[in-house]
């Protein structure tokens, strides 16, 4: 068979890869998403996250409940994910932009491999309610060891540690500055597992809070441009703590030429909502 023939699964199928977390195009976090992922075989799915060679790969399916609007896949070119962060808002907004209509007027929710996850909308700008962390709670010392290591800097500048998992599996630690984080020149090859984030204040005035660096060696990405789940996990934990105020922006992949900007706030009943702008950048078929 030549190889211009497509396999007979094979068909077109709509798609759209959208900038997350950036009003600016281009310099936020692409999520590739398949709009109409019916019928799809996981190892399709993988295949194709595999070739785009994104962060995420999404693929758009009916849900099982009746409780949500859709269900969602997350693929990393490595493998597949309960929940993601920036995949969810691009997704969201993507199917948005096809013409989707929510249940609720006042929010949509996605179905995915971490449950129902509800995404709200104001103005220009997408958040999702973060998921409860499956894993909390501090890193032991001969891991934080490991990672300090791994990041190049001495176990003491490490100022603070927590598992903020709520499924990709993810451990935060803190640094004084935001300075010292954009400074990481790290080595992950010793440890080929780890998902670590690794955050620092700004300096008092700016008008965002933290600096975050998002090493997913363990998805299969040395660095994630901007991390919903991450940063809202890491929230979470900061705010639950008392080390955080309620609201406040961090920001996001700088060391990469990105300008990502995320959005916390937390509610009243305690509900950590992830926001960001979302742009779609390309649009069109895909075939598979």
């Amino acid at each position: 068979m030549s190889d211009s023939v497509p396999a007979p699964s094979s068909r077109r199928r709509a798609f759209a890869q959208v900038n997350v977390f950036s009003a600016e195009p281009y310099l936020g976090n692409p999520v590739a998403v398949v709009l109409d992922a019916d019928g799809m075989a996981a190892n399709d799915m993988a295949a194709l996250a595999r070739w785009t060679n994104l962060s995420e790969t999404t693929f758009l399916l009916p849900p099982t409940t009746a409780d949500a609007d859709y269900r969602l896949r997350i693929f990393t070119p490595g493998r597949e994910l309960p929940f993601a962060g920036h995949p969810t808002l691009g997704s969201a907004h993507a199917w948005l932009e096809a013409g989707g209509l929510p249940r609720a007027s006042d929010r949509i929710v996605q179905e995915c491999g971490a449950g129902l996850i509800e995404i709200r909308r104001d103005d220009d700008v997408l958040a999702f309610a973060a998921p409860p962390t499956v894993r909390s709670g501090p890193v032991d010392g001969d891991l934080l060891t490991r990672i300090a290591g791994a990041l190049g800097i001495d176990r003491r500048e490490i100022l603070d540690h927590q598992w903020v998992d709520s499924g990709p599996g993810w451990i935060a630690v803190r640094l004084a500055t935001a300075a010292a984080v954009l400074s990481l020149e790290p080595d992950f090859s010793g440890m080929p597992e780890a998902m670590v984030g690794v955050l620092g204040d700004h300096p008092a005035g700016s008008p965002d809070l933290f600096e975050i660096r998002g090493f997913a060696v363990g998805a299969g990405v040395a660095e994630d441009p901007v991390t919903g789940s991450l940063n809202g996990s890491v929230a979470q934990w900061l705010i639950g703590t008392g080390k955080a105020p309620a609201s406040y922006t961090a920001t996001q992949g700088s060391r990469l030429g990105r300008a990502g900007v995320v959005h916390i706030d937390s509610t009243a009943d305690g509900t950590v909502w992830v926001g960001g702008t979302c742009t779609t950048c390309i649009s069109g078929t895909v075939l598979v």
